[in-house]
């Protein structure tokens, strides 16, 4: 049996995530909560959005997942030159042949990094949609599918204005999650400087904990992973809640409860169970929310930030009863 077809029981993903993390973290110093949110939106089939400050260590976390998954990596460094065809690839005359030939574009990898995706206009940030939701690009009108995994980390910076472009509502939504860093404490910077001078060079390697076909079977397994009706509904109540919010202009589409849905199958899986819990889905909430959400203007002028209104959703939504163990468990150890 190869690796794409082996099951994996729920277990085995847990301590196969760990692993992952904990290689990453050889190089990733600290934020070990922030790290686990990208690994989630990964196992969950999705793309995560890298939202801070230069030099955090976004563009580090990236390449060094690539290394742990053992994934094919590139990056593309969005700039307001870049076109369409610069992302997707485009037709080229062979001259040998006679004829045309289409050249691949950065996007046909397992790992794409899109550096700096709010720096780019519109009409370029759109070439990545259709990739993101269809997994595949349609050039001169021809359609080409990507290989799986296929998965989109990109970075935005949140304080320049000048020289970038707000990424749309529509493709902010393609986002499984959005993740933020924030700078380190002064411990944790003096051991990013410690193993840059015990290692005397730049570059940080990571020998691979799983291979593409392994990551595949990881994301399947997590199909297992129970649901109970009343944690469903639970789901849908919070999306719902921020279309309802007075605050709010634009609530969480239908794709935001999947997402929660997604990620708190991966929390469960990554603390040792196969079942769902509130507690993993409050986790994930955030992250997975406060990027759908659109405030009325006047929020803005008095900065109110979108994570404040999805924690008041959550303090006003109630959740279903999690005391004793459903009758679905398996026994799995927590985490």
């Amino acid at each position: 049996m190869n690796d794409v077809d082996q099951k994996l029981p729920a277990s085995q993903v847990g301590d196969l995530a760990h692993a992952v993390l904990d290689a990453v973290g050889e190089v990733v110093v600290g934020k070990r909560e922030a790290l686990e949110l990208v690994l989630a939106g990964i196992l969950a089939g999705g793309h995560v959005l890298l939202e801070d400050l230069p030099g955090l260590g976004k563009t580090l976390t990236a390449r060094s997942f690539a290394q742990a998954l053992g994934l094919d990596f590139r990056r593309l460094q969005f700039t307001p030159d870049l076109l369409p065809a610069d992302v997707t690839g485009s037709f080229l005359y062979n001259q040998r042949s006679g004829d045309f030939a289409f050249r691949a574009g950065p996007v046909f990898t397992n790992l794409l990094l899109a550096d700096e995706i709010n720096r780019t206009p519109p009409k370029t940030q759109s070439a990545l949609l259709e990739a993101m939701q269809e997994k595949q690009v349609s050039v001169e009108g021809v359609t080409y599918r990507l290989d799986e995994p296929f998965h989109v980390l990109a970075t935005a910076n949140p304080v320049e204005y000048e020289g970038t472009y707000p990424l749309p509502e529509a493709q902010l939504d393609r986002f499984l999650l959005r993740v933020s860093f924030g700078y380190p404490d002064p411990g944790e910077e003096w051991e990013v400087l410690r193993r840059r001078i015990s290692r005397r060079r730049e570059e940080a390697e990571i020998k691979p904990v799983v291979n593409a076909a392994t990551l595949r079977a990881m994301q399947a397994a997590l199909e297992d992973v129970v649901v109970e009706d009343s944690i469903g509904r639970y789901l849908v109540a919070l999306a719902a809640a921020t279309r309802e919010h007075p605050s709010v202009l634009v609530g969480a589409s239908p794709r935001g409860s999947l997402a929660l849905l997604l990620l708190a199958r991966v929390r469960a899986v990554m603390a040792g169970r196969d079942y769902v819990v509130p507690e993993d889905v409050k986790e994930v909430a955030t992250p997975a929310l406060a990027h759908r959400i659109t405030l009325r203007p006047e929020l803005w002028l008095r900065r109110v930030a979108p994570a404040a209104i999805v924690d008041e959703v959550l303090a006003a939504t109630p959740a279903p009863a999690s005391g004793a163990l459903p009758s679905y468990a398996t026994g799995l150890p927590v985490r």
